[in-house]
């Protein structure tokens, strides 16, 4: 029998609090939240390795040390409202759940929109929805958020989703162009305007949908 919770202890004493993830709000989300509840049946042995993990679909489990140092980052507060683009099986929702007022998952896949839903009424979460759309132009209905996570590595972050923050809110994702280092970065709206800055670098997988139109070439 394997006793997931101590193996959680271990996931955050050996991957996140040696890589400078202090904030006592995110480690608690992850050393007490289920993950292996969140991967297929014949993955939950390796569910808390520190690699990303395929849950189908060409899509992955975030490795929980990039995940948190961006939720950190973020600084999500309980009374905000999140949005996680790409949700997939819903783990990073019901993270975003235990640091905010209200988290919205946003998937595109039928398939993975199911199972997280299914995850999270299990789980008996009841401040997240998931819903259904195209990943690029997030989920304007429930906008404005004060944070913004996007599951996966993108090219570039869409202007629909920059738009969809709140004033003073913040924005993760990995950023990645073919062939280069992912970087970590934030964003963050001030007014009409929406800065970012470059906070470490990560390695993770592409989320589909977010690929750069190819260049024309005369």
């Amino acid at each position: 029998m394997i006793d997931y919770a101590a193996i959680r202890f271990n996931m955050v004493e050996s991957q996140l609090r040696t890589n400078k993830v202090t904030d006592l709000a995110v480690l608690q989300a992850f050393e007490t939240i289920p993950r292996e509840r969140f991967v297929p049946e014949a993955h939950r042995s390796i569910a808390y390795v520190d690699e990303d993990i395929a849950i189908g679909g060409r899509r992955f489990l975030m490795e929980p040390m990039v995940l948190a140092r961006l939720l950190q980052a973020a600084a999500p507060q309980a009374h905000e409202t999140a949005l996680d683009v790409g949700c997939g099986t819903g783990y990073a929702t019901m993270v975003l759940g235990r640091l905010v007022a209200t988290a919205v998952g946003l998937e595109s896949d039928s398939a993975l929109a199911a199972a997280a839903r299914q995850r999270l009424a299990e789980l008996e979460v009841d401040n997240a929805i998931v819903v259904e759309g195209c990943l690029t132009e997030g989920y304007a209905k429930q906008a404005p958020y004060n944070v913004i996570l996007l599951d996966g590595a993108v090219t570039e972050v869409p202007y629909a989703l920059r738009e969809q923050l709140a004033d003073g809110g913040r924005l993760v994702a990995v950023v990645r162009d073919a062939g280069s280092i992912g970087r970590a970065t934030l964003m963050q709206r001030s007014g009409d305007v929406v800065s970012g800055r470059i906070l470490f670098d990560a390695s993770i997988p592409p989320l589909p949908g977010f690929e750069r139109p190819p260049a024309f070439v005369f």
